[in-house]
C-alpha cells in the first residue's frame, strides 16, 4: 500500500456524523440572533445607506454560513474541497460602509460558531458584543457618521445662499461652504455636511424645496477633493 492510497482512505474515512437534532438547534439559534443583529444594526447604525435592506441578508449570511461549517467539518474531504470552490466563487459587492463590513463579519462569525457546534460561546461572545454596541450607542455624546458633499443649483435670481445654508446648519453636525459657482443665469453651491441619519437628508431636500421648488440639489460621498 501506498502512501497515496493511504492518503485517499484517510480522506474517505475521516468523516463525522452531523447530530440533527444538534444541528437544528444551531440552526434555530442562527436564525434569532440574525434578527437580533439585524434590528440591532437598524436602530444603532449610523450609514447612511438602507439599513433595513442591509440587514435583511443576515438571516441568510448567517444560516448558510452555519450549514456549510457544519457540513465541511464532517469531512476532511470536503473541507478540501471547499478551498477549490472557493478560489472560483468571487464576491464582487461593493461595500462602502466599513460599519457594513463589520456587521456582516458579526453575522459570519455567528455562523462559524454555530457551525463549529459552539453555542454557548457564541450566545455568550454575541450578547457581550452587542451590548457593547448598544451601550456605545447611548451614551456616545456624538453621532457623527457621514462627511459628504450637497450641491445646490438653480437660478441666480432665485438662490439665496444665507436662508440655504441656514437649513443645512438647522439639520446637520456641521456644514461648509467649499465652492460657488455664478453667472448671469445660474447659481451652484457646493457644501461639506456632517449628517447624523438619512431623515436629515429627508428634511433638508424638504426644506430646500419648500424655500424654493426649483432648486436642484444632489447628495454624493466625500470621495477625493473636489
Amino acid at each position: 500500500m501506498n502512501k497515496l492510497q493511504t492518503f485517499e482512505q484517510f480522506l474517505a474515512s475521516s468523516s463525522a456524523q452531523v447530530s440533527l437534532p444538534s444541528f437544528i438547534i444551531n440552526l434555530i439559534v442562527a436564525a434569532v440572533l440574525a434578527t437580533i443583529l439585524g434590528r440591532i444594526y437598524v436602530k444603532y447604525g449610523k450609514a447612511l445607506s438602507n439599513r433595513q435592506m442591509f440587514a435583511r441578508t443576515f438571516l441568510i449570511l448567517t444560516m448558510t454560513i452555519m450549514v456549510i461549517i457544519t457540513i465541511v467539518k464532517s469531512s476532511l474531504a470536503l473541507s478540501l474541497g471547499l478551498v477549490g470552490a472557493l478560489s472560483i466563487v468571487r464576491f464582487r459587492t461593493a461595500i462602502k460602509e466599513p460599519e457594513e463590513l463589520t456587521y456582516a463579519f458579526l453575522a459570519i462569525a455567528i455562523g462559524l460558531g454555530l457551525g463549529a457546534d459552539q453555542l454557548v460561546l457564541t450566545i455568550i461572545a454575541f450578547t457581550i458584543i452587542t451590548t457593547i454596541i448598544i451601550v456605545r450607542a447611548r451614551i456616545s455624546k456624538t453621532k457623527l457618521t457621514e462627511f459628504g458633499n450637497f450641491r445646490v443649483s438653480g437660478s441666480s435670481a432665485n438662490v439665496d445662499l444665507e436662508k440655504i445654508t441656514d437649513i443645512l446648519a438647522a439639520n446637520s453636525i456641521g456644514v461648509t461652504l467649499k465652492r460657488m459657482d455664478e453667472n448671469e443665469a445660474d447659481m451652484e453651491i457646493l457644501y461639506s455636511v456632517v449628517l447624523e441619519s438619512y431623515e436629515d437628508l429627508v428634511k433638508i431636500k424638504k426644506e430646500l424645496k419648500t424655500l424654493n421648488p426649483h432648486l436642484s440639489t444632489s447628495y454624493f460621498d466625500n470621495i477625493g477633493n473636489i
